[in-house]
Parts: structure tokens; sequence; C-alpha cells
């Protein structure tokens, strides 16, 4: 599933391609991409509106619509695990797996592409409620790194499940945890409340970090689904440390890594470099 460095790299791509322009209609292929609105509901709601504003909360890319002077809703989209926003000539051909197209002004036109039928594109009203299930941005979000360490010494939770939990940090996803993880030297098991100040705001910083580079390169195809905008794959994958890397050598130490399984979920780490807590 694309995390936040895919999914800021195709907020910023997307953005000076749609804002100022007009929404002229709506096709909806597949009506789940859509949620309970329904197609025709959904193209009443967006029609001959204007795009305001493109920006990204999580892992959500929010589209910012107006009538006239007036605010006339949002469309939130994510991506989940095959999703694909473009902006493209209008009278180019149709490509496939395209859910749902908004034809635009000046030629153009807006297509979301999901070969799982997973993500949404979805119209809302107002955003009361639409995140308040999420916890803080880790780049630009009200935490600094001591705020960080109180709120992780609060939680008796194991490091990996807690930081992909989204209500307590939003945005992450299983790479960048492995990466942060292992340049901070913290095993993904160990316990929150036991990680000391110091370790736990180096934690932090590497987070942002990790992030902050992996947008740098736009991300990371680390399959054959990830493309940005332009059609073109991530480049952070050739930066990667420890996630997909089990029995390569550590970049840092040199001993194999190895892969482990935390909460269902694929786990990559260096035993030298992130020493297991002494319970385990």
């Amino acid at each position: 599933m694309p995390e936040l460095p895919e999914v800021e790299t195709v907020a910023r791509l997307v953005r000076p391609k749609l804002v100022g322009r007009r929404i002229e209609g709506a096709h909806v292929e597949w009506p789940k991409t859509v949620g309970e609105l329904g197609p025709e509901a959904f193209a009443r709601a967006v029609e001959e509106t204007r795009v305001l504003r493109v920006w990204r909360r999580a892992k959500y890319i929010v589209i910012d619509l107006a009538r006239g002077r007036e605010p006339a809703g949002h469309l939130l989209i994510h991506l989940r695990m095959t999703g694909r926003l473009q902006v493209d000539r209008a009278a180019s051909e149709t490509p496939p797996y395209t859910r749902v197209e908004l034809p635009l002004d000046r030629g153009r036109v807006l297509r979301f592409l999901d070969v799982r039928k997973f993500g949404r594109f979805e119209f809302r009203a107002d955003l009361d409620g639409a995140f308040d299930h999420l916890g803080p941005e880790p780049l630009e979000g009200p935490w600094d790194a001591n705020i960080f360490s109180r709120e992780l010494r609060a939680r008796r939770r194991q490091l990996k499940p807690l930081l992909l939990d989204q209500s307590f940090l939003c945005g992450l996803g299983n790479i960048y945890v492995d990466e942060a993880l292992h340049r901070s030297g913290l095993h993904p098991l160990r316990r929150a409340d036991r990680v000391p100040g110091p370790r736990a705001q180096r934690l932090f910083a590497e987070i942002q970090a990790t992030l902050a580079e992996a947008i740098e390169r736009e991300g990371s195809s680390f399959d054959a689904f990830y493309r940005t905008p332009e059609g073109q794959p991530g480049a952070y994958q050739h930066q990667f440390r420890v996630y997909g890397r089990q029995g390569k050598p550590c970049k840092s130490c040199g001993r194999s890594l190895i892969k482990i399984v935390v909460g269902q979920r694929g786990t990559h780490l260096c035993t030298r470099c992130q020493p297991a807590p002494r319970l385990l």
C-alpha cells in the first residue's frame, strides 16, 4: 500500500495540473470506488465545480472544490493497494483499470486507475469527522521530538505495531517503519515505554529523515503497481537499508539481515544493529 511519501508525491505532482481547472463531468466505471453516494449522485456533486486546492492528510489525497465563489465539497481519495491518479489529454486512449474519469476544461481528464478495485474516490460535502481516527502528521504535525518521546513512553506496546497504528502517528507503513527502526538501532519488538528519552527522540528524527528522503526520491516502487502520475517509478527502493533485503548484508555492519513476523506483518531487521530486548 502506498505510504506517506508515495501519497505526498502524487499530491505534489497532480496539484499544478488540477488547481484552477473546472470539472465538466464524471464517468464512473466501478461504482464501489465512489462509495455510498453512487455514480449518478457523485456526478451531480462534482460537475461544474472548480479545483481550489490539492493536499494530503495521512494517506489520503484531498481535493477541495468550489462552485462559483462558494465551497462545494471535497474529493477524498485513498489509493489503497493499487490506486493511481493521473491527468491526461482528454483525447488519449482510456488506460486499462480506469475506475473514475473526470473530464476537465482545456482538454484534460483526471483519471483514477485501480487494478484491485480497493481504492476510493469519494465526494464529501464536508470533512467533519473524516480524519478523527488519525493521529498527528510526522512531518508537519504538532509533535516534536520531545512530545513524541513522552507519547511513546506512555504506551506499553511493541514499537512496530505502535508505529503502524494510524491513530498514534499517521502515514507510516511497513516499509518506512522498518527503515526508521533500523536507522535508530531499535528492535521492532521493543516496548515503547522502555525506550529511553534520547533514543525516542532519535527515532522521531529518523522517521522524519526517512520520510523526507523518500519524498525527495518520489517514493518507493517495490512492486509493479506504484507509479507517479507521470508514469515513472519512485527511486527510494534503491536506498532501502533493510526492507526486502533479508539474507543480504546489513549496510551498517555486514551481518545478514533477517525477516520476522510482527503483528502479521513481514518485518526486516539486523540483529546486531537492532539488538533484541532482554525479555525476548
